[in-house]
C-alpha cells in the first residue's frame, strides 16, 4: 500500500501538470525526499501527504481520504531523535509549510510560550536543552522566527492559550522572561491574534498534560516528551477542538488577561533590580 499511496501522489501531482521541484518546494521537502516517496520508498506521514497535496492542489475530500490513509499505514510518531538526525530547521520549515494553508490555528500550551510569540532569546533557551551544535542552533532559531511573519498576515487566525504556569517557568534571566512576557501582551493587541491565559487560582476541569495544535479542521500535532505525534482522524480533531474549547472557558483574555501578563513581568523586572543593588 506504501507504493500505492505514492504512485496515487505522483499521478495526482502529474495530472495536475506541476513540475515535481515546485511541488517539493511548496511542500517544503527536498525533491529527493517527494521522489522516495512517490516511489514508494519511503512511507509519507499524515503530515507530508497533506503537504503534497496541498501544494499540487486538490479537492478536501480527495486530500481528506489520502491523509487517512497515510495515517493509518504508519505510526505517526516522529520521535525527536530522528528530528535531530534530519535537521530541526527542516521541521520548522515543513511546519511553515502547513500553517501557511491554515485559516485558523489553535495552541493549547502547559508547557511554554507557543513557538509563533517567542522571542530570540526564549527561543535558544528551549533548543538549548536539545543538544545541538552552536550552526545548527543557529539555523533552527532563524527558521522558528520566519515563520512568525505570518501572524501578520490578516485573513489568519490565531487562537493561543497557555497556563499562567508558563507565565512563571524561568526558561531565561528575569530581564529575557520580561522582554517575552511584553511580546505576549503586544501580540495579543493584533486583530487577528486571541491569546488566553488559564490561572492556577481556579479549579482544574482536567490535567494540562501536553502541548497540542489543531490546524482548521484537518490536523492535530500532539508534542509528548519523546516524539510529536499527528493525527487527521476526524474524531481525534474533534476531540482536541474540544478539549481546547474547556479550557477556553476558563481563560483570561483581553485586559484581564494583559494586566495578569504585566504584573507578572514586573516581577521579573523588580527581581532584576534587587539583583543589581
Amino acid at each position: 500500500m506504501r507504493g500505492n499511496i505514492g504512485s496515487t501522489l505522483r499521478e495526482l501531482r502529474k495530472a495536475s501538470g506541476k513540475e515535481a521541484k515546485a511541488v517539493a518546494r511548496s511542500a517544503a521537502m527536498s525533491p529527493s525526499k517527494l521522489s522516495r516517496i512517490e516511489t514508494g520508498k519511503i512511507a509519507p506521514t499524515a503530515m507530508d501527504v497533506d503537504r503534497i497535496l496541498t501544494a499540487i492542489g486538490v479537492s478536501d475530500e480527495v486530500r481528506a481520504g489520502l491523509v487517512e490513509t497515510a495515517r493509518r499505514e504508519v505510526t505517526e510518531a516522529t520521535a525527536w531523535r530522528l528530528c535531530r538526525r534530519s535537521g530541526f530547521h527542516l521541521h520548522q520549515e515543513a511546519i511553515r509549510a502547513v500553517e501557511a494553508e491554515t485559516v485558523v490555528q489553535r495552541v493549547f500550551q502547559p508547557s511554554c510560550i507557543p513557538g509563533l510569540c517567542q522571542t530570540p532569546e526564549y527561543v535558544r533557551a528551549i533548543l538549548s536543552t536539545k543538544g545541538l551544535t552552536e550552526e545548527v542552533l543557529s539555523r533552527t532559531i532563524g527558521a522558528r522566527l520566519q515563520r512568525q511573519a505570518v501572524l501578520f498576515e490578516p485573513a489568519k487566525s490565531f487562537r493561543h492559550l497557555i497556563t499562567e504556569s508558563v507565565l512563571r517557568w524561568r526558561l531565561t534571566s528575569p530581564p529575557e522572561m520580561a522582554v517575552q512576557l511584553d511580546r505576549l501582551i503586544a501580540l495579543s493587541r493584533l486583530p487577528n491574534v486571541w491569546i488566553g491565559v488559564v490561572p492556577l487560582s481556579i479549579p482544574m476541569i482536567e490535567v494540562p498534560s501536553s502541548s497540542f495544535v489543531v490546524y482548521d479542521n484537518r490536523l492535530v500535532i500532539v508534542e509528548i516528551p519523546h516524539s510529536e505525534i499527528t493525527t487527521s482522524e476526524p474524531k481525534d480533531v474533534e476531540l482536541y477542538r474540544e478539549r481546547f474549547h474547556r479550557f477556553e472557558l476558563t481563560a483570561l483574555a483581553g485586559n484581564t488577561m494583559r494586566e495578569m501578563v504585566g504584573a507578572i513581568r514586573d516581577e521579573f523586572l523588580r527581581e532584576q533590580e534587587i539583583v543589581q543593588e
